[in-house]
């Protein structure tokens, strides 16, 4: 009987949140707001995940009560806690043994009686909630992560950390400067939402980096452009090279120069040094000319015609390939298509932090369901394509305490201007997205996985089959990855049907990557192994310290022919049309 009671009154909400939504739509349609329906009131379709939830806690009344009783017993502990401190007597409540958390890092909020009350408060509750929302019994296993992120990104925005009255060192700065904190911040704020930066104004007028300069300051030369990339090639810095030469393939969702930022920590300068000859692919930032780009336009007008310029150049009819993320999942699909004409001009692929199996997104999933793609996809329609800010937001909020609310105290309430830091320069500098290829990529691999299935996605009438290609591969994971996590790349590369190396590094999707030997950071785990179940691999991988560039570059060699020739300088074939890093590198979003 309860049970059907509480279904019953999560229909009735579900009635009342239904007509609420089309009333608020139809009155702003009749006063000249022009918002279609899904772009408003719930474009996530929150609430819709939020009354499953409910109606499963109404059936389940022991469990609200125990909740609350729990809440209450922890709410008494730390009131006894803290009249203990007040009264200066030592007492030590199942509150304050907590973990640490570098939002509450400052010695005020242990030191004061009052901060410490706040922080406690707030974590008390906080993790209160969580807890409660977890602990639904029946509840659809993903509309419970989707609960879960949606909490945490409310309870994360509520910390009183990101407020200038309840964050004590806030409140220190403000005294010791007299307000001039609060008004730089403010100075800040301005110009960001002046210069609309998707990070926050790290890329906006007076910051310390400039392309050309000290990021994406490899020299090279741009040896073909179309209207979907440019391709750059580099000039060497050995006397002689591999006689196969290297193609770095990024993802169009961000700019290519992740792999060269600083000389110290350039990607491709290091494949220079180790006497590779680097071509790497400059994606266009479309705009709505290029709204009708599709997938295959990005394999066949990309990887492929990067292939005919290389041959052109080199007279090399053998490369080696490497894809990171997005671009990873590109080179992978190419790699597919081509072993289904026949064709071999791609020897070896190493594939970085790059799903091919999207059965486990991990909490990027959750951001894109139906109800996400159906809203970015109006968005872009609209205008032709996605704009790199709605992006750029999406993946920040899945790092919200570090991308988003670190940045806004230190920079607004703080006053602090950001440490001129080239992976957040890099981040700032996003990219918009072609509304066909946004979709095509969202709805065929992330909704319905179809490059799971042989034959699930088709280029140019040949339908791809991943186990077709036997060409060896180096599949690279990184622990911490929030896009594209660790076992999900492990699951993608047993698709494949060639003899792969995988090897797992620290930290996460980007500091995991760009990772130079120099550096002597992190570790990494090989294993010539590769089990079906990924913890076995890990629990039988040999730990390495250090970069996993030398491990790559060791087998990259193994996988080459072993002949050099003399180092190449850029051209060859083709006319040279500027130096690097090109023009379409510098077309902001």
């Amino acid at each position: 009987m309860a049970e059907q009671q509480g279904e019953d009154g999560s229909m009735t909400l579900a009635e009342v949140a239904a007509r609420s939504r089309r009333l608020l739509i139809d009155w702003l349609g009749r006063n000249g707001y022009p918002i279609a329906s899904s772009s408003i009131a719930d474009p996530f379709d929150i609430c819709t995940t939020f009354l499953e939830l409910t109606s499963r806690m109404m059936t389940q009344p022991r469990k609200i009560v125990n909740a609350h009783v729990a809440l209450w017993k922890d709410y008494l502990d730390l009131w006894q806690s803290t009249t203990a401190r007040l009264l200066g007597e030592p007492y030590q409540p199942g509150t304050s043994r907590t973990e640490p958390d570098p939002r509450f890092i400052d010695d005020a909020w242990e030191d004061s009686d009052i901060f410490n009350f706040i922080k406690h408060s707030y974590l008390l509750t906080s993790r209160w909630l969580l807890r409660t929302i977890r602990g639904v019994d029946g509840v659809n296993p993903a509309t419970l992560q989707h609960a879960d992120y949606y909490t945490r990104q409310f309870v994360n925005a509520l910390s009183p950390s990101n407020f200038a009255l309840t964050n004590p060192e806030v409140i220190r700065a403000t005294f010791e400067t007299r307000g001039e904190n609060l008004i730089n911040g403010f100075k800040n704020l301005l110009t960001d939402l002046d210069w609309a930066s998707a990070a926050f104004g790290l890329g906006g007028p007076g910051k310390p980096f400039l392309l050309g300069r000290n990021v994406a300051a490899t020299p090279g030369k741009v040896i073909n452009r179309t209207e979907m990339m440019e391709i750059i090639q580099y000039e060497p810095l050995t006397p002689s090279v591999h006689r196969r030469p290297l193609l770095l393939v990024p993802p169009w969702i961000n700019k290519f120069y992740l792999f060269d930022l600083r000389p110290e920590n350039s990607w491709i300068r290091f494949a220079l040094e180790q006497g590779h000859t680097v071509f790497a692919i400059s994606w266009v930032n479309p705009n709505e000319w290029l709204a009708s780009r599709s997938f295959e336009d990005y394999v066949l007008r990309g990887i492929v015609a990067a292939l005919d310029s290389i041959e052109t150049v080199t007279g090399e009819n053998r490369i080696n390939a490497v894809g990171y993320c997005i671009g990873g999942t590109l080179l992978a699909t190419a790699l597919a298509y081509l072993a289904a004409r026949g064709d071999e001009r791609i020897a070896s692929a190493s594939l970085l932090a790059t799903m091919l199996d999207f059965s486990m997104p991990g909490e990027l999933g959750i951001t894109i369901d139906e109800a996400a793609i159906a809203c970015l996809e109006e968005k872009s329609a609209q205008r032709g394509y996605l704009d790199g800010p709605d992006i750029a937001i999406l993946y920040n909020m899945l790092r919200e305490s570090d991308l988003i609310w670190t940045f806004t105290v230190n920079t607004y309430l703080l006053g602090k201007d950001p440490f001129p830091f080239d992976f957040l320069y890099w981040n700032a500098d996003t990219t918009r997205l072609p509304h066909a290829l946004h979709s095509y990529y969202l709805r065929n691999f992330y909704q319905h996985n179809r490059l799971l299935e042989r034959g699930g996605i088709s280029i140019a009438g040949e339908r791809i089959d991943l186990k077709k290609v036997k060409i060896p591969t180096y599949f690279l994971a990184t622990r911490e990855d929030h896009i594209a996590p660790w076992k999900s790349v492990y699951a993608g590369m047993r698709l494949l049907g060639g003899t792969p190396q995988f090897t797992l590094a620290d930290c996460g999707h980007v500091t995991g990557v760009i990772n130079p030997p120099a550096a002597n950071t992190y570790q990494h785990w090989v294993n010539a192994k590769t089990p079906v179940n990924p913890d076995e691999w890990l629990g039988s991988a040999h730990r390495e310290r250090g970069s996993w560039w030398l491990h790559w570059n060791a087998w990259l060699t193994k996988q080459s022919d072993a002949e050099t020739v003399p180092a190449r300088m850029p051209g060859g074939g083709l006319a040279v049309l500027g130096d690097a890093p090109g023009s379409y590198v510098r077309d902001g979003a």
